[in-house]
């Protein structure tokens, strides 16, 4: 699970705000999940690594665009998302630390 989320908004393609926020979900044993904590400040795209099904279904049922990364950095990935770059993440990983 990631340690850490970074927030970012962005205003004309242009990054105007990061917030980096600590993962404190304790998602292990069906509470606790972060994508609940995601969800309350109304993204429109999040940018992952990988997921759990759980948590994709989630985002997806909300009408979040839950798309997976291909770079290293936040600014890396935002130029790939403003790109277009980016593809949807279409099946949930079963592995608890899933990454690819």
């Amino acid at each position: 699970r990631a340690p850490y989320f970074a927030v970012v908004d962005l205003e004309n393609g242009r990054i105007s705000k990061v917030e980096v926020v600590p993962n404190s979900g304790e998602h292990f044993g069906g509470t606790g999940h972060p994508h609940d904590f995601i969800l309350k400040s109304k993204p429109d795209a999040i940018i992952v690594y990988g997921m759990g099904p759980r948590g994709l279904n989630n985002f997806q049922n909300a009408g979040v665009a839950v798309l997976k990364a291909n770079a290293n950095t936040v600014e890396e990935v935002i130029a790939a998302y403003n790109d277009d770059r980016l593809q949807e993440l279409t099946e949930g990983c079963h592995q608890a630390h899933h990454q690819d």
